[in-house]
């Protein structure tokens, strides 16, 4: 049976995938947008609408008579014009909107070891919701994945850029720390698939292989034909290396708030894979394009205008 689902970010990245593979399911689907003049992938198959935080009216009409409301909405890191204050705030509205327009079930896409105790803005804002969202009497399942690959992601591409381009490669102190990717297209068929049933769920959404960080690193190199030497150095002098690689980039290439997540483990989890696609087998299948242009965060957030 066809029902309304909403999708925020359809144009954008996960959510252009959970979108697609609702309309293929038969749905009408709308998506809630900041980037209403992005390029519409679907041909004008989906409603797209303003996010509107600051009209709660419109917002919960936006969502009346949705069944789910898939949200994939956050902001990376905290500079001009956007936060993460705000977009904890923002989320905070979006639920408190779903709840009043009726919707019937929240998939809720979070990040690995949140906590409320946490030193760090982002997993610390990421356990207020899911526990606002806990809390809220909707239906939900929460969603936490680690690091996305797959199409137009940032941190692998941006990996394999800097094999290309640098004779070595720094990591912060010995790389031993673990993470856990999910492919996209992963993340979006688990996305779905918690959009049917309505028992409460939290999932860590995470692939079926296991690097520590320098040895995703030889990994891709290997690769991509690009082995370099990876040499540990001191944390914040690697930090300072990736702040002047952004900004010569006019990015952020990664923040420390980023660098201390992954160093303390917070970017791994042990539990099952959710996720079956392999990193090393898409990388293989992808080599030649893997990495051959930077993937800058800043440019997304501030051209509204042009599609991934």
């Amino acid at each position: 049976m066809s029902e309304l689902h909403v999708v925020t970010g359809a144009f954008g990245y996960s959510g252009r995938r959970i979108a697609q593979r609702l309309l293929d399911a038969g749905h009408q689907v709308r998506t809630l947008t900041n980037s209403p003049d992005r390029p519409n992938p679907f041909g004008g198959r989906i409603d797209a609408r303003p996010f509107d935080f600051d009209n709660p009216v419109r917002l919960v009409e936006s969502l009346r008579g949705a069944a789910v409301l898939y949200n994939t909405y956050w902001v990376r890191f905290s500079t001009a014009g956007f936060s993460q204050t705000a977009a904890v705030d923002n989320t905070l509205a979006l639920f408190l909107a779903a709840k009043e327009a009726g919707v019937q079930r929240v998939v809720h896409v979070s990040i690995t070891n949140p906590s409320e105790d946490s030193p760090l803005e982002y997993f610390r804002g990421k356990a207020r919701l899911e526990r606002a969202l806990a809390e809220s009497g909707l239906s939900y399942a929460i969603l936490r994945p680690a690091v996305l690959f797959g199409g137009e992601d940032i941190l692998v591409n941006n990996m394999a850029w800097t094999l290309r381009k640098f004779p070595l490669v720094p990591v912060f102190g010995n790389g031993q720390y673990r993470l856990r990717p999910i492919h996209v297209e992963d993340l979006a068929e688990l996305a779905v698939a918690q959009g049917r049933v309505r028992d409460d769920a939290v999932l860590n959404a995470v692939g079926p292989e296991v690097f520590t960080y320098r040895g995703l690193l030889e990994s891709l190199g290997q690769i991509i034909g690009k082995r370099r030497p990876v040499l540990g150095v001191p944390p914040r002098l690697g930090y300072m290396g990736a702040k002047i690689i952004g900004a010569l980039m006019g990015d952020v290439m990664l923040t420390w708030q980023e660098v201390q997540g992954l160093m303390a483990g917070l970017l791994d989890v042990d539990s099952p894979p959710t996720g079956t696609t392999r990193l090393t087998e898409w990388a293989r299948e992808n080599a030649a394009r893997l990495g051959v242009r930077y993937a800058s965060e800043l440019a997304r957030r501030r051209d509204r205008a042009t599609g991934y």
